[in-house]
C-alpha cells in the first residue's frame, strides 16, 4: 500500500484513528480491517485523534448508520446508494445484500488516495465529485431509488452550501432517501473545543437545533426521523450515559430525510 501520512486529511484521520483502534479490541463493537490496515501502514502515532468521547461517538455513528442503511435496504434491496464525501468509509462491505449499486463519490484528490488504498468492486465503484456540484451525477445510471450517505461532511459547511447540496441532490435524483450528519449550533460556536477536531485546520459550519431546519432550503423533502448518537453511546460506559443526560442536546445526530 503506497500510502504516506501526508496524503490523509485530517479530518478522515479521526475515524480512521477510531475504527482502527476499536477493531483492534477484543471485543470490538465494529469491525473494519481495512481502517486497520491503513493505520498500521502509515506507521504513525493517531492517538491524539482518538480521544474518549470522539471514539464512542465514532463508534456509535457506524453502527447506526450501518443498522439505518440495512432497514432501508431490506425496503428498497435493489436501490443505488451513494456515499457522498466516502472518505475511506467502506459502508457497502457493511451493508451489501449481494444487489446493490453502490458509488463511492470524493473529491478528486480524496479519491487518488483512496484509489491506493481500495480497488472498484463488480457493484461498487469510486467517482470523482463535489456535494456542492451535481456534474458527476450524470455518470449515475438511473434507478428507482436512491439512498445518499453523508457522514461527517455537511457539518464542514456553510448554510449557503447546505442549501446548495440539498437542491443539488434534489434536481438530480428523481426519488430518495438521504441520512445525514447534523451537529448543533453550539458545536458550530465552540468548535475549537472538540477533542479531535482541535487537533485539525477544520472549522465546523452551520449547525442545527433540529433537521427540520433543513426543509427551509429544499421543500422537497421530508423530513423522516432524527436520533442522536447518545442513543447508541449511552448503551456502553457510565461516561456516555452522563453526557447523554449532561450534554444531551450537544452530540451529534443521524437524521433521514426523503424527497
Amino acid at each position: 500500500m503506497d500510502l504516506k501520512f501526508g496524503d490523509i486529511q485530517e479530518t478522515a484521520l479521526i475515524p480512521l484513528a477510531i475504527k482502527a483502534s476499536e477493531t483492534a479490541r477484543p471485543d470490538a463493537r465494529i469491525n473494519d480491517p481495512k481502517a486497520k490496515e491503513i493505520i498500521d501502514t502509515l506507521g504513525v502515532d493517531v492517538s491524539k485523534y482518538d480521544p474518549f468521547l470522539s471514539h464512542e461517538g465514532v463508534v456509535a455513528r457506524t453502527i447506526m448508520y450501518r443498522n439505518q442503511l440495512k432497514a432501508l435496504i431490506k425496503k428498497y434491496p435493489d436501490a443505488l446508494c451513494i456515499n457522498l464525501g466516502c472518505g475511506f468509509d467502506d459502508k457497502f462491505s457493511q451493508v451489501d445484500n449481494g444487489r446493490l449499486q453502490w458509488f463511492d463519490v470524493d473529491l478528486p484528490d480524496q479519491i487518488a488516495v483512496r484509489r491506493k488504498v481500495y480497488s472498484d468492486r463488480e457493484r461498487c465503484k469510486m467517482l470523482d465529485g463535489s456535494a456542492l456540484d451535481g456534474e458527476w451525477t450524470k455518470q449515475i445510471p438511473k434507478a428507482k431509488k436512491y439512498i445518499i450517505v453523508m457522514e461527517g461532511v455537511l457539518e464542514y459547511f456553510s448554510k449557503e452550501q447546505v442549501k446548495t447540496c440539498l437542491n443539488m441532490l434534489c434536481d438530480s435524483f428523481v426519488h430518495g432517501y438521504l441520512l445525514a450528519e447534523l451537529h448543533s449550533p453550539l458545536l458550530e460556536k465552540h468548535g475549537s473545543h472538540h477533542d479531535a477536531v482541535k487537533h485539525t485546520n477544520a472549522k465546523f459550519g452551520w449547525g442545527t437545533k433540529t433537521g427540520r431546519e433543513y426543509l427551509e432550503l429544499e421543500p422537497r423533502m421530508k423530513f423522516v426521523s432524527e436520533t442522536s448518537y447518545n442513543e447508541e453511546m449511552k448503551k456502553y460506559s457510565i461516561r456516555g450515559k452522563l453526557f447523554a443526560l449532561l450534554g444531551k442536546n450537544l452530540n451529534n445526530r443521524l437524521a433521514v430525510f426523503r424527497w
